[in-house]
């Protein structure tokens, strides 16, 4: 695993660098060919309304009469051929926006912004849209298209342009981007996604890791837990059948209460096991019952006399309490008190100090126990309720367990819809506050 980790993040993040460049690259050249499609289609846009607008039947009177309504010959002959119509005079500016939006539609260009203008070849204005004015200047940002405007005479042919179709389209990128949107959208969140998936892979992979030392500590500490009372065990019946011990009945009581006793420590040990792998399957399921709590506290603390008594130790109790009654299962309660009371005992060095204290609010009943031990790191609080997780204890050798007491003061502290907070100094202490929900009469 310490090997194959570290390839596995280099080669994923390889291929993510890899797939950020193609995109980038890919999503560059769709920029340059969306901006030269739209070009072409501004162009063929632009060309059609400049043609259709060049297409009108001439107004003329080839021939006109004189004052007596006679008919003019010869010489005489009046052929007055009247001037072509402004494309001002024959269309407003409202119509050829129109002209130019339907055609814009037709190839497919029906959201794009432009303004327009019509002017002579001299660029003498006839109109122009309201913001044609204030985006003519901007020749960086500004896509500016001139269409000459052909006139149409009676023999189908083309005469000179006198006019021309000014289209400006503003902002051309930002309008290429906006048209590009929802595809930039995709790729990104495809993106997102893989990243997403890469690091749930790395996450995944790292706890497997700490599962897998977690695994390796649980087994050493278990080994540890049992070699000790077997070795025990097998001393003590290797002792019994020396006939000196066999000839004395007070000393043979003596080690068959070392097997006895070292039994019951194994039984103990499995049963924790047991329990870690019940609560791990199931919820935990509580008989509850009225329990008075600085009862159970000091019961408990008594059962640790002689733990105390090895280490000098003292334990005070502050239970000011007004209410100290709550709902929940006796012996699960009495089991987690007893875990935290143990835990400040084996975490501490001689002399052994622990303060219990409570106080009650409107609605809970809150425990306090604080003791003078090693103290525990940021680290070590934050993963202090995981299952078989284990402080470090510095110097001290002496601390045994699986690793499996908190995470089931946790679990107990949850079934009863309370809370737990832990506050630690290395050096200096740690101090547990519990917040159950009290029984109300």
């Amino acid at each position: 695993m310490k090997r194959t980790f570290p390839i596995i993040v280099i080669l994923i993040s390889l291929s993510l660098l890899g797939l950020f460049l193609l995109q980038a690259s890919w999503f560059d050249n769709l920029m340059e060919v969306t901006k030269t499609q739209l070009s072409e289609k501004i162009n063929a846009g632009g060309v059609s309304v400049a043609n259709d607008i060049g297409k009108t039947t001439r107004s003329s009177q080839p021939l006109s009469l004189n004052r007596r309504g006679g008919l003019l010959l010869g010489s005489e002959l009046q052929i007055k051929l009247f001037r072509q119509p402004t494309v001002e005079e024959r269309f407003t500016m409202e119509e050829v926006r129109e002209k130019i939006e339907k055609e814009f539609e037709r190839v497919q260009l029906g959201k794009l912004k432009f303004e327009f203008a019509i002017s002579d070849v001299e660029g003498n204005y006839e109109f122009y849209s309201p913001g044609y004015e204030q985006e003519f200047w901007d020749t960086i940002n500004n896509k500016r298209n001139y269409y000459a405007i052909l006139r149409e005479t009676d023999n189908l042919a083309f005469t000179e342009a006198n006019e021309v179709l000014i289209i400006i389209v503003p902002d051309v990128e930002k309008q290429v981007w906006a048209s590009l949107r929802w595809i930039l959208v995709g790729a990104i969140t495809f993106m997102l996604i893989i990243i997403a998936a890469f690091y749930v892979t790395v996450k995944t992979l790292l706890n497997q890791k700490k599962l897998s030392q977690i695994k390796s500590d649980f087994i050493n500490n278990m080994t540890h837990e049992f070699k000790t009372p077997l070795a025990t065990i097998s001393l003590a019946v290797d002792a019994l059948r020396t006939p000196k011990v066999q000839a004395n009945p007070e000393k043979g009581a003596y080690f068959t209460n070392i097997i006895k006793e070292e039994n019951i420590r194994m039984n103990k040990h499995v049963e924790t096991i047991l329990q870690a792998a019940f609560l791990e399957k199931q919820e935990l399921n509580l008989n509850l019952s009225k329990i008075g709590v600085h009862e159970m506290i000091e019961e408990v603390a008594s059962t640790f006399e002689l733990q105390l008594n090895d280490k000098n130790g003292t334990i005070d109790f502050l239970l000011n309490a007004s209410n100290d009654c709550i709902s929940g299962d006796d012996a699960h309660f009495r089991n987690m008190i007893s875990n935290l009371i143990d835990n400040a005992i084996k975490y501490s060095q001689d002399p052994v100090h622990i303060k219990i204290s409570t106080h009650s609010t409107k609605n809970h009943l809150v425990i306090r126990i604080d003791d003078n031990g090693i103290g525990m790191s940021k680290e070590s609080v934050k993963r202090v309720f995981e299952k078989f997780y284990r402080a470090h204890t510095g110097n001290l050798h002496n601390v045994k367990g699986f690793g499996l007491g908190m995470s089931y003061v946790k679990t107990v502290i949850d079934a009863h819809k309370g809370k737990i907070k832990v506050d630690s100094i290395v050096g200096k202490g740690t101090s547990f506050t519990i917040e159950v929900p009290l029984m109300h009469d």
